[in-house]
C-alpha cells in the first residue's frame, strides 16, 4: 500500500453469544437496536470498505442482516477473535482483493467513526504490519488498574507510536503519559494469516494480551492515538452507562 493509497479495507466485526458476565451480549438491547447493529452503523459511518459480521449464532446473524448487513457464520470452537475474523474474512474474500482487515470489536457501539478510520492510518507506512489505537489516560486511579491496557512505545510522528510492549502492569515508569490500548486492529493480509498460524506466546500466555504474540514474533504494531476510549460493553453495568449514554445523546436538551 503506498502513502497515497485510499483507505479501503475489509471490516470484519466478530460476534459470540457466549459472555460470563453478559450472556447474549450482542443482542443486548440498546435504545430499540441491538448492540451488535450500533456497532455496524458505526462501521459504515466509517465508510472503509465493505463490512461483515462474523458470528456463532444465527440469532446474531438474523439481527445483522435485518438491518441490510452482511453475516458470516463461524465455527464457535475458533479460540479467539482474531481467528473468527481470519475465517470470516477468507469466506467474504477468497481471492484476497483487499489488502487490508480491519477487526472491529462489536462490544463499542458508541465507537466514533474516526477513531476506526486511525486504526488503519498506520498501514500507509509500508513497515508496519498492524495498525491499532490507543488514548491517553487521564484519570489517575486507570493508571493502575490491570483491566486498562497499557501500550508502551516510542514515538513515530505527533500522533503516532511504535509499539514495544503491551502490558495491563503501570509501565513505562517515569514522569510522562500513559495510553490505554483500545483492542482493533488493521491487519495487513499476510500478517493477519501469519497471526493466526501462530501458537499463542509466552508472553501473551502471561500477560493474556494476544497482541504480544505478534510482537514476539517481530511483527510490527504502530498506534495511533486518539482523544478519548470508546465505551465498550462487558458487565451489565456497562451496558446501563451506554443505554444511559445514548439517550443523553438524542436528547433535545444534551
Amino acid at each position: 500500500m503506498s502513502r497515497d493509497a485510499p483507505a479501503r479495507a475489509l471490516v470484519v466485526i466478530p460476534a459470540r453469544m457466549a459472555s460470563s458476565r453478559l450472556p447474549g451480549k450482542p443482542l443486548a438491547d440498546i435504545d430499540g437496536q441491538p448492540m451488535i447493529v450500533r456497532v455496524l452503523e458505526q462501521a459504515r459511518a466509517a465508510d472503509i470498505g465493505p463490512i461483515v459480521v462474523a458470528c456463532d449464532d444465527t440469532r446474531i446473524a438474523s439481527a445483522v442482516e435485518a438491518a441490510g448487513g452482511r453475516a458470516i457464520l463461524t465455527d464457535p470452537e475458533l479460540a479467539s477473535g482474531s481467528d473468527r475474523v481470519h475465517a470470516a474474512a477468507a469466506a467474504a474474500d477468497p481471492e484476497g482483493a483487499f489488502e487490508v482487515v480491519l477487526n472491529l470489536q462489536g462490544d463499542v457501539p458508541m465507537i466514533e467513526p474516526e477513531a476506526i478510520r486511525a486504526a488503519f492510518d498506520p498501514l500507509q507506512d509500508e513497515a508496519v504490519d498492524i495498525g491499532t489505537i490507543a488514548t491517553e489516560i487521564r484519570n489517575a486511579a486507570k493508571r493502575d488498574d490491570p483491566g486498562y491496557v497499557k501500550t508502551v512505545g516510542t514515538p513515530v510522528g505527533e500522533r503516532r507510536l511504535r509499539a514495544l510492549y503491551f502490558t495491563r502492569a503501570t509501565a513505562p515508569s517515569g514522569p510522562g503519559p500513559l495510553y490505554q490500548h483500545i483492542g482493533i486492529y488493521a491487519y495487513r493480509r499476510p500478517a493477519l494469516a501469519r497471526f493466526v498460524s501462530m501458537p499463542p506466546s509466552y508472553l501473551e500466555q502471561r500477560e493474556t494480551l494476544e497482541q504480544l504474540r505478534a510482537l514476539e514474533a517481530g511483527m510490527r504494531i504502530d498506534v495511533s492515538l486518539i482523544d478519548s476510549a470508546p465505551m465498550d460493553v462487558n458487565t451489565p453495568e456497562d451496558l446501563e452507562a451506554v443505554r444511559q449514554a445514548v439517550r443523553h445523546r438524542r436528547s433535545p436538551s444534551s
